[in-house]
C-alpha cells in the first residue's frame, strides 16, 4: 500500500507538471521554438500517462503481473512517444542555435527514430506478457541510446560555443536520464529493485522541461519589453 500511495502521488504530480507546462508553452508561447518545447513536454506527459496510469491502477488493485497487458501496451506507447521526444529535441537544438545544413545528421536522427519504432513494432517484443524478452529490450534501445548520445554531444558543443545559459545543463540532464534508464532495461528483470531508478530518470525529464520553461519565460519577458 505504501508503494501504491508513493508512486501514485509522484506520478500525478509529474504528469500534471509535464502536461500543464507543455500546453502552457504551446498555447502561450510567442515563437515556434517555445511551441516546440511545449509540444515536447506535452508529448512527454501524454506518452508517460499510458504507462503510469495503468501502473497505478495495478498497484491499487490486483497487482502488476495481473495487469501485464495494459502495462505492456502503455510501455509500447511510451517507447514511441519518447522516440518522438528526442526527435523534437533535436529540432529544438537546430532552431535554438540556428544550425544550418548538417543534413547528414538530420538523416541519421530520422533513421535512428524509424529503427527504434520498427523494433518496437516487432511481435518478438511480447508487449502483452509480464516478463518480456531481454534481447528485444536491448535491441529496441540501441538506436534510442545512440540518439541520446548524439543529443548530448551536439548540445554540449553548442552550449560551449555560445555560452548558452538556458540549455547549459541539457547534456547532463539527458545523460542522467539514460544513465538511470539503461540499468532498468538490463537488470530490472533480475533485480526488481533496480526499477526504482525510473524515479530519478523521471526527475531528469522534469529538469529538461524546467529548462524549457526558462526559455518560455525569457521569450515572454523579451516580448513584453518590446
Amino acid at each position: 500500500m505504501a508503494q501504491a500511495i508513493a508512486e501514485t502521488v509522484f506520478d500525478i504530480l509529474y504528469l500534471a507538471f509535464a502536461m500543464i507546462a507543455g500546453f502552457t508553452m504551446v498555447i502561450k508561447g510567442n515563437d515556434s521554438l517555445v511551441k516546440k518545447v511545449g509540444l515536447m513536454a506535452a508529448l512527454l506527459g501524454a506518452g508517460d500517462s499510458f504507462h503510469l496510469i495503468p501502473r497505478s491502477y495495478a498497484l491499487w488493485t490486483t497487482g502488476l503481473e495481473a495487469n501485464a497487458a495494459a502495462l505492456g501496451i502503455g510501455k509500447f506507447i511510451t517507447s514511441i512517444t519518447m522516440t518522438l521526444f528526442y526527435l523534437i529535441l533535436y529540432y529544438i537544438w537546430r532552431e535554438h542555435y540556428q544550425v544550418e545544413g548538417r543534413r547528414s545528421l538530420t538523416t541519421v536522427m530520422w533513421i535512428l527514430s524509424v529503427l527504434r519504432i520498427v523494433f518496437c513494432l516487432l511481435p518478438q517484443n511480447q508487449w502483452l506478457v509480464y516478463r518480456q524478452p531481454l534481447l528485444f529490450g536491448v535491441l529496441r534501445n540501441i538506436p534510442f541510446a545512440i540518439m541520446g548520445v548524439i543529443i548530448i554531444i551536439i548540445f554540449e558543443q553548442e552550449v560551449k560555443r555560445s555560452n548558452d545559459c538556458v540549455f547549459r545543463f541539457m547534456p547532463l540532464a539527458v545523460g542522467l536520464s539514460f544513465g538511470f534508464y539503461l540499468p532498468v532495461v538490463l537488470f530490472s528483470g533480475i533485480v526488481p529493485i533496480v526499477g526504482m531508478l525510473m524515479i530519478p530518470k523521471t526527475l531528469a525529464y522534469v529538469w529538461i522541461v524546467l529548462m524549457g520553461l526558462q526559455l518560455y519565460r525569457q521569450s515572454n519577458g523579451l516580448r513584453e519589453k518590446v
